[in-house]
Parts: C-alpha cells; sequence; structure tokens
C-alpha cells in the first residue's frame, strides 16, 4: 500500500531536524490538504513539547496538542521497567493510527535517543518507526566533521537501519563550505534509490535569540518592545570595565551583562547602539537583582520610542548569569519570522523537492509488525462489534481476557457457568465483568430451545430429546448452540478443553460452508515485519488431494478476511515438475483442484519452503511464478509437517503464533491451547469477531 507517513530520525541534538521537519511539513501542506505531525515520545519536563508548539502554530495544522504525541519519556520507562514493552508500541499505534485515519498524511519526528535511558537497548526511533511501517528520512549532523567522517557515519547508519525498514533520504545538515564543495564535486552514492541532501551551515540558525534567553533564565522585560526581542545572540559580553573602556570592545549582536547600579554602562551602551558608527547590540541583562534608579528609568521610558533595545533584570550575580546564557540553546519559534525565513528558503535552495514529491507518490509499504497485526485486529473488530461466548468460566485467564476485551470494546461477551460464583471470583481477582453477561445452562429459559434444535440436527443419528436435554448443559455444547440459534455470533474453547471438545459440536450442528468438506486450520505466524498464514497445522493428519486444495482455498479466504494478499504456496519436497513420487504427485493434483475450483487465487505448486519464502531462490528455482519468492500463504502437506513447522518458526525465529484458527464452517468457532496465555485469548476473540463480520446467518 501507498505510505501515508514519514518519520524524521536524528542521532544528535545538534544535527538540525526541526529545520528538516519544516521543509518537509511545508512540501507535504503545498501538495495535501490534511497534514498531520506526530511526536510519539516527549520529555518529561513540565513544560508543552516546543517543536509541536511551533509546527501546529506555523503551519496552521487542524490537530489538538494532545493528538500531536504519544508517550512522555517517564511513562516510556516506566512501561519498559515493567517489561511492558508490547503494550508500549500498542498504545502509540493506537494514537498514530487514529492520526492516519483522520488526516492525508502524518509526519513523524522523532527523540533524540541520547535522551533515553540505558534500560532500552536498542534505537526506539527505529523500533517505533517499524511499528508504523514507516519509511524514515535520516538526519546527520556534519558540523565540524570532515567528508570523511560523514561518509563513515552515512555507511553505518544506513547498515543500523538494515532491510526491514524503507530508508527514503538522507539530509547531510550543517555542512562547512569545504565539505560541501566536495561533496558537490564527488557526489556520495550509497544507493541509486537513496537520495541524499546537502546542506550548509547557517550560523544565524545555531545562535539563540535575546527571546531565548528571556526564557530560559525565566526574565520579564524590563525596557523595550517583545518585537525587539527576536535579535540574535551572536556573543555575550561582561562589562567590568569602566565605559570608555568597554565601548571598544562591542560587536555586532552582543549580549551586554551588566550590574544594575552601573548607569554609566547603561546609558552609554543604549547611546552607542543607537549611533550611527557603533554596532547594533541585541539587549542588555542588569545582574545582581539591581535596577536602575528611578531618575534612570525615567529618562529610558522618555526615550523608549528612539533606543529600540530591550534589556531585562535578574537576581543572579554577573557571573552566574554569564554562565546560564552560554548554556542558552537556540530555538526556532512562531515569533522567529527571520529564522524562518532563513531555514525555509535554505531547504528550497538546497533540496529536490519534486523528487521527494515523487518518492513519495511512489513509495510502497508492506512491513506488518505482531504490533500492527494485533492492532488491526483490535480495530477491524471494533468497527462492527460482534457478540462471544465464552464457555470455560471457571479459568482465570478467561476471566482477565473477558475484562480487557470488554475494556477494549473488541466485542461483547458472554460467559457460561453460575453467575455467583463467577462474579465473586472476579471481585476476588481484581476483575470487573460488570459488563459481561453470564448464563448458567443449567437454569437457562434457552436450554429446552437448544436443546430441540440439537434434537432435530441430529435425530437422523438416534438421538433421543431426553439425551439432548442433558447433553445442553455441557458448557461447550450450549455454547456452540448459542451460536447455531445466533443468540452469539461465535464461540471460543479450548483453555481447559481438548481440541475435539471444541470441535465435535460446531461439527454436528453448525456444519461446514458449502463446497467444504472439513474444517481446517490456520497459525497467524508474525515475524518481525511480516505476517504469514501456515495451514493446516492443527486439524487434519493426513489430508487427500481434494482436502488439501479445500485447505488452500480456506486460508486464502482466511488471509483475505484479515487484509493479507493471497498467495498459495502449496509446499512439498520438491519445487515444479523436479520432483517425483507418492507425496509429491499428491500436492501437485492439490494444487490443480485448487486452481481448478479457485481460478482468482494466485497458487504456486508443488513448491519447497526456500523458493515460496525467498526472492532469489524462487527466481532460480520458478522464474516465471507469480507466487515464488513473495509467498504469504502456506499449505502444509501434512499435519506432521506443518506442526513442527510452525513450532520450530516460532521458537527460532521469535516469531507470534496466533492460533490455531478454525475455518471451514457455517459461523466462527475457535480453539485455544491449553497453555494459551491471556494475550492468545484476547486475540483469538478478536479473530472470531472478525470472522462472524462476514458471516451469513444459515437458520
Amino acid at each position: 500500500m501507498k505510505t501515508k507517513t514519514l518519520y524524521i530520525i536524528s542521532k544528535e541534538p545538534s544535527a538540525g531536524k526541526l529545520v528538516i521537519v519544516m521543509g518537509m511539513m511545508e512540501l507535504l501542506k503545498r501538495r495535501l490538504g490534511r497534514v498531520a505531525l506526530f511526536r510519539p515520545i516527549i520529555h518529561t519536563d513540565g513544560m508543552r513539547d516546543g517543536d509541536i508548539d511551533f509546527i501546529l502554530t506555523h503551519f496552521g495544522l487542524q490537530q489538538s496538542y494532545e493528538d500531536a504525541y504519544g508517550l512522555t519519556t517517564d511513562e516510556m520507562e516506566k512501561l519498559f521497567a515493567q517489561d511492558k514493552q508490547h503494550q508500549f508500541f500498542e498504545k502509540l499505534i493506537e494514537k498514530y493510527k487514529k492520526l492516519e485515519e483522520k488526516y492525508d498524511f502524518v509526519l513523524c519526528e522523532g527523540i533524540y535517543s541520547n535522551f533515553i535511558t540505558s534500560m532500552i537497548d536498542f534505537d526506539i526511533n527505529l523500533a517505533i518507526a517499524k511499528n508504523f511501517a514507516s519509511p524514515v528520512i535520516s538526519v546527520l549532523s556534519g558540523q565540524n566533521r570532515s567528508r570523511t567522517d560523514i561518509e563513515e557515519d552515512i555507511r553505518i547508519w544506513n547498515g543500523i537501519i538494515g532491510e526491514d525498514i524503507q530508508h527514503f533520504a538522507i539530509f547531510l545538515n550543517r555542512l562547512s563550505e569545504d565539505v560541501q564543495n566536495s561533496l558537490e564535486k564527488k557526489p556520495l552514492t550509497l544507493s541509486e534509490k537513496l537520495p541524499i541532501f546537502m546542506l550548509p551551515e547557517i550560523k544565524e540558525l545555531d545562535r539563540p535569540t535575546f527571546r531565548d534567553v528571556m526564557r530560559d533564565l525565566d526574565a520579564n522585560l524590563l525596557f523595550g518592545d517583545i518585537k525587539q526581542t527576536n535579535s540574535i545572540v551572536w556573543q555575550s559580553k561582561v562589562a567590568a570595565m569602566n565605559l570608555e573602556h568597554f565601548l571598544e570592545h562591542l560587536e555586532e549582536g552582543d549580549l551586554v551583562i551588566v550590574p544594575g547600579d552601573r548607569h554609566d554602562i547603561l546609558l552609554g551602551t543604549l547611546s552607542a547602539n543607537y549611533a550611527k558608527n557603533y554596532p547594533s547590540i541585541a539587549g542588555i541583562i542588569l545582574s545582581g537583582g539591581l535596577r536602575p534608579a528611578d531618575s534612570v528609568l525615567h529618562l529610558l521610558d522618555g526615550l523608549k520610542q528612539m533606543l529600540m533595545l530591550p534589556f531585562i533584570a535578574v537576581e543572579a550575580d554577573t557571573m552566574t548569569t554569564a554562565l546560564r546564557v552560554e548554556s542558552v540553546k537556540a530555538r526556532i519559534g512562531s515569533h522567529s519570522k527571520r529564522k524562518i525565513a532563513l531555514a525555509m528558503g535554505m531547504f528550497d535552495k538546497y533540496v529536490d523537492t519534486k523528487l521527494i514529491d515523487d518518492r513519495i507518490l511512489t513509495t510502497q509499504t508492506t512491513v506488518l509488525t505482531p504490533a500492527m497485526f494485533e492492532y488491526m485486529l483490535f480495530a477491524k473488530a471494533r468497527k462492527d462489534r460482534k457478540h462471544i461466548v465464552l464457555p470455560e468460566s471457571g479459568d482465570e485467564r478467561i476471566l482477565r481476557a473477558a475484562e480487557i476485551l470488554l475494556r477494549r470494546g473488541v466485542a461483547d461477551i458472554t460467559l457460561l457457568g453460575d453467575e455467583d460464583t463467577i462474579r465473586l471470583r472476579g471481585r476476588t481477582l481484581g476483575i470487573d465483568l460488570r459488563d459481561a453477561k453470564i448464563i448458567d445452562p443449567h437454569h437457562s429459559v434457552k436450554r429446552k430451545l437448544y436443546a430441540s434444535l440439537y434434537y432435530e440436527a441430529r435425530k437422523h443419528k438416534g438421538v433421543t430429546m431426553d439425551y439432548a436435554f442433558d447433553l445442553i448443559s455441557n458448557e461447550t455444547y450450549f455454547a456452540t448452540m448459542m451460536v447455531y440459534a445466533n443468540d452469539a455470533d461465535g464461540m471460543v474453547s479450548g483453555a481447559t478443553h481438548t481440541t475435539r471438545d471444541t470441535i465435535k459440536p460446531a461439527l454436528e450442528t453448525i456444519k461446514t460452508k458449502a463446497g467444504i468438506s472439513i474444517i481446517s486450520s490456520v497459525f497467524f505466524m508474525c515475524l518481525d515485519t511480516k505476517v504469514l498464514v501456515y495451514g493446516d497445522c492443527a486439524v487434519n493428519p493426513n489430508p487427500t488431494p481434494e482436502e488439501l486444495a479445500q485447505i488452500a482455498i480456506s486460508s486464502a479466504d482466511t488471509s483475505m478476511q484479515f487484509g493479507i494478499i493471497p498467495k498459495v504456496a502449496m509446499l512439498s519436497y520438491s519445487s515444479g515438475d523436479s520432483g517425483v513420487g507418492e507425496e509429491v504427485e499428491r500436492v501437485r493434483k492439490a494444487t490443480m483442484i485448487a486452481k481448478r475450483k479457485r481460478p482468482d487465487l494466485m497458487i504456486e505448486g508443488p513448491i519447497q519452503y526456500d523458493a515460496a519464502i525467498d526472492a532469489e531462490v524462487g527466481k532460480q528455482k520458478m522464474p516465471d511464478s507469480k507466487v515464488a519468492g513473495e509467498a504469504t500463504v502456506f499449505i502444509f502437506p501434512d499435519l506432521n509437517t506443518g506442526n513442527n513447522t510452525y513450532k520450530a518458526v516460532q521458537r527460532s525465529a521469535g516469531a507470534i503464533a496466533i492460533g490455531p484458527v478454525l475455518q471451514g464452517l457455517k459461523k466462527p468457532v475457535n480453539d485455544l491451547s491449553r497453555g494459551c496465555s491471556v494475550e492468545d485469548i484476547i486475540n483469538t476473540v478478536a479473530i472470531t469477531a472478525i470472522q462472524a463480520q462476514q458471516t451469513v446467518d444459515h437458520i
């Protein structure tokens, strides 16, 4: 899909990242109607983030300050300290996705990594960019660096970004004239597809204004107009000598620091600033907590229309004040009209904006991380909220999952069992189940109806009404009949029951879809930057060619339900026509059947796993295939192969396996592993709810 975001990252505070953010925002605003800014992490310092305030104000963005950031550094570090990294990314994705849905484009600005504590041992910006599926713009500082240094920086940084993240562009900022000339004569070429833009050092952008000094010293304007405080401070001068000597040292852009009782320096400096044969200075700081005499202030008040020079007073002594002034950092704010003009002029002059425009229009992203996939599950489930029944309320994991599902609005939940017992257990565990519906199968008013429905469905098998009435008191059968009778949209079971216990009632009543004779399963294998579909790894031991074709078709349909474009690989120990033998022939025949039944699907087989997953291998072994090297759905020839493979990938590659997800039934029923976690239950319920959104009632 076409990208709707860019993530701007710099490794150091002095790289001039804000200038690049400004340039990119200006470019995006020219082309797109609604653009948003997002800073995933901001500092916890009790103050509003300056970059956010400036960008929102200057570019007139129609979003609130609160929508423009994800978490503070304190919130982030607390989650990491509690080993809740998954929750950290989940929170950020949720806030980011809200902007992505509302705006045409989201420009993200990263945080400086060196401000993050040592408990986070990876580049947090790159991890966030990956989870946003966002291409990255790198901003590297060329200040006081040689061409060789810069080349090494680029090589290392590009290696850190790696192949999982799309590198959109590199901005080399703050280059010296000599280095820039060298780079223009012999340009750097890291990759044909990776543009490198070079911007020179503009010293004025690196110098604070008098207003910046006022802010950092927490001082109020004592004399002058606020408009005069935008003057650049090039250097500070402590006035510790007599006026006649001090005047000899005045330079353009000086910030004069002088004790408040030195009326001679104050009046002399103001006069020099007005004189045509002296340089213009930025302002005056009166130190030591001293104020000019009333008569002097009265004189200044009479001259204020003429002397256009601001000054402030501080309590600190002269030397302390001088040290504090030296630590003031340059900023760009909405009031910095000259700096803004300089920055935007530089960006337009040195950056090929048409090239960036073209890259934005053509950049595609295929990244899908586990956190993104889980967010997609919840968002999709919430759009058309369904009713899911959980029959195993005696299990603590089920109760904890039910609370989270209800709080997050993923689904409406019914628990089966004695209501007093379940609610007491919930209170004991500190779980809020107020919004959960609870039904006791033994005393439900629907027990007789469900028994009658079951009897009608199974009387041809010799089932009696009495047997049906007794059987329906079983929680799994009761839950299945709720789904069968349209009193629930889906069921999830298996935390304390076997797969057979879960599937058997569904096969007896709900039955399979038209054209499908078997229930099968898939696992969603969530790798670092993509999600694959594995089937069948849980149900059918040795499927026939016809059954294998049905598994392939069902798996392709399931993948489409969850936003994964199906490219189906029918796996075997050989690829194409190279192999012979009973097993490979079974896969070959299954492939032919599946293609005949569903000519709309991309299906390849027989094919080896490496040829299905690896583009280079796929090109070598099956150069004309549209699936080889790009497969998203992997169909294993038997349960032994599938089950072992998914577990091997899960354990050795660190993949998150979501499933098994049952497929082929007319209405969704899903099985849990008896070793499932609370997160597994939550994901399975979300999947069941999504399946239910596309289910047609069959009664």
